[in-house]
């Protein structure tokens, strides 16, 4: 289930392609203040995030919202299971690995106690085409 206000937020930033710092405060301090709940709200975010422009402070924001979500709202706190690594790894894996969708899988990385090796596989895959994108340049 998603919150009345998330849904408007990400129609709304949907019509505007475009995430403000307004936008992003917003976000943290009222609309996902205690975080967010779900995994629909997870995919929703993302897939925002795939379709808009934005200030910096928006990756940094979701990244957070994200990395707190998987590691410390999901049980058992600070462990990222092979369910929750796989079914992130394939969110963050469309459309390519994004900037952000990378600085999230890194950020889990850096804070979970224990991470699947599904998402390991992820950046692994997202730093090789990076280097393949660096070679073609």
């Amino acid at each position: 289930m998603m919150k009345d206000q998330l849904r408007d937020f990400i129609e709304r930033i949907s019509e505007t392609k475009y995430v403000s710092d307004e936008d992003v405060t917003m976000l943290q301090g009222g609309i996902l203040e205690g975080g967010i709940t779900s995994r629909l709200e997870v995919e929703s975010l993302l897939a925002l995030d795939r379709v808009v422009d934005a200030e910096e402070n928006w990756g940094t924001t979701l990244t957070k919202l994200v990395v707190d979500f998987v590691v410390w709202n999901r049980a058992p706190h600070g462990v990222v299971s092979n369910d929750d690594a796989f079914w992130l790894a394939t969110l963050l894996e469309i459309s390519g690995p994004s900037p952000n969708a990378m600085n999230i899988a890194y950020a889990i990385l850096d804070e979970a106690g224990y991470v699947d090796v599904a998402l390991l596989d992820f950046i692994m895959r997202g730093r090789q085409q990076a280097r393949l994108s660096q070679m073609a340049a």
